[in-house]
């Protein structure tokens, strides 16, 4: 949108409003606003993107105010919403109980151009892709911004189905920002499923652009246009793909879940449980991108493989996208470090946590955090292998998370600040050292020839030394011994011992009081 478009859709924005209101907004104000905002009782509002507030003049909104706008937009469909023909402003109401509007949000609707030049190489592959965004990051500009592409710069037919006519304007006349495409008007949200369909059927489109699929009749709607091999471009209720998985109504988007149940081969092969989830079919979208912000885009390139690495539990890194780059990210020399991609093993213990998540190649020296693990054998570790790392203290210091299994669900705090701060987790079963080496091997993606080991003479740490009392206490069970107990042990340890122990499908209970309580083995037909 040209600078001149832009005014003449702010002045059609103050035209609504009352003049007590009008002549308060000085020149520049609206520039850089998000909206305004009127509730009756309360002195009128503009608010920015960066969260400040400004107030209109000195007068509290009164309910003569709030009709002289109502008046002057086109009748609230049943989401409340209406706007302005020709531009891109939402109007949007709060009603009282009785239904009575007392209260109005006027988004400011502007074209931003320049969005989505990062990620044009994946629009022009014909492939469906969906975007996933907390509310406000832009995922109906890159939309709009896509529907002209598509349309102009590839020729493409292209059918808008504009539900709350926020993608090309209020209005008969569908706004330029949307080039050539063709839009579609949809009466009250709950027909946009029935409008995705007729826009297939009746006007033969090779590309359809749809905001907030958000209920599983539209994702079936979806899936219907996509097997008729159409592309389909269009966001969802999601911030992320783990999310999507997550949510039973909205993941068949992105091929589904269902539970299966494993033969016994396969499950030790996989390590896993016997009944797992997997995807169920064929994503609807062939790629899915994350709006991280503004500016930061997370592109998983192959939606079923990400899935599938998901849901396993392996380590997925999505491609980061810069808004102001076309190609992906890569650090400038002078910056320290790249980081590595994390390899995709069947046997890594790691956990694809927000996946962003990115350790691309080869950072000679990384930091990590680690979390119910052994220092000590950590500390070994590095020395032994002669790799250029380090513990940090700070979760946001470090480059990736290792933690102990145990905390691996159940919405442990540290993996909820490590999705924060986009860091990679990967889980170690047990305290040893054979175990924690391997896995930050994993973690560091390191070769034999990336590394000198030097031998620890005479070291094993009281961990190892107790789980190796166990597995020969395990061999002695399976061999026809009714029981074993074990040497006394520290809590920490026993409960290492105890999960060793399950994992052969054995029982065992402590028994004894400290300091000399121990395991003791059974049959697990004891």
């Amino acid at each position: 949108m040209n600078e001149t478009q832009f005014r003449n859709d702010l002045n059609a924005l103050l035209d609504i409003l009352p003049q007590k209101i009008k002549r308060n907004i000085q020149s520049g104000l609206l520039d850089d606003a998000i909206e305004i905002v009127l509730d009756i009782g309360r002195i009128p509002e503009v608010r920015f993107g960066n969260g400040k507030i400004m107030y209109i003049g000195s007068d509290a909104t009164v309910r003569e105010d709030i009709d002289f706008i109502v008046s002057r937009v086109a009748e609230f469909t049943s989401d409340n919403r209406s706007g302005i023909p020709g531009t891109l402003h939402r109007i949007s109401a709060i009603r009282n109980r009785q239904g009575h509007v007392i209260g109005l949000t006027c988004r400011i609707g502007r074209v931003i151009t320049g969005t989505i030049a990062c990620i044009q190489d994946f629009v022009k592959q014909n492939k469906s892709i969906l975007f996933l965004g907390r509310p406000g990051v832009g995922k109906t500009t890159k939309l709009r911004e896509i529907s002209r592409l598509v349309a102009d710069e590839m020729g493409k037919r292209v059918v808008v189905v504009d539900t709350s006519n926020e993608i090309a304007g209020d209005g008969d006349v569908a706004h330029p920002a949307i080039g050539k495409a063709r839009r579609m008007q949809v009466p009250q949200p709950e027909f946009q499923k029935d409008i995705m369909i007729e826009a297939v059927e009746n006007h033969t489109p090779e590309v359809i652009v749809v905001d907030e699929i958000g209920n599983e009749f539209e994702a079936q709607a979806a899936r219907t246009i996509a097997e008729r091999g159409v592309m389909l471009i269009a966001t969802a209720h999601g911030n992320t793909l783990e999310n999507l998985i997550k949510n039973p109504v909205m993941n068949d988007l992105v091929g589904g879940v269902q539970s299966v149940t494993l033969g016994d081969d396969e499950a030790k092969h996989r390590g896993c449980q016997k009944t797992v989830l997997e995807r169920e079919k064929h994503p609807t979208f062939d790629i899915v991108i994350e709006i991280i912000d503004r500016n930061t885009l997370a592109v998983y390139k192959d939606t079923a493989e990400a899935v599938d690495h998901i849901l396993r539990g392996w380590p997925i890194t999505p491609e980061i996208r810069k808004v102001d780059q076309t190609t992906p990210i890569q650090p400038a020399k002078e910056e320290a470090p790249k980081k590595q991609e994390i390899e995709d093993e069947k046997s890594s213990l790691s956990f694809g946590f927000n996946r962003q998540k990115y350790i691309n190649q080869t950072k000679k020296h990384k930091k990590f955090y680690i979390y119910a693990v052994s220092r000590s054998i950590v500390d070994k570790i590095i020395e032994r292998l002669d790799i250029s790392a380090e513990i940090v203290r700070n979760i946001e210091d470090a480059d990736f998370v290792i933690a102990h299994k145990n905390f691996a669900k159940g919405g442990t705090k540290i993996l909820s600040v490590a999705n924060e701060y986009h860091l990679p987790v990967f889980f170690v079963r047990t305290n040893s050292m054979s175990q924690i080496q391997k896995v930050l091997k994993d973690a560091l993606n390191l070769t034999q020839g990336d590394m000198e080991e030097r031998p620890v003479v005479g070291y094993l740490d009281e961990a190892e030394v107790a789980l190796n009392e166990a597995r020969a206490a395990i061999a002695k069970i399976q061999e026809g011994s009714e029981s074993v107990e074990l040497e006394p042990q520290p809590t920490h340890i026993r409960k290492l011992q105890h999960e060793l122990i399950e994992s052969h499908g054995l029982s065992s209970k402590s028994v004894g009081e400290e300091p000399t309580r121990r395991i003791k083995i059974c049959s697990s037909e004891d």
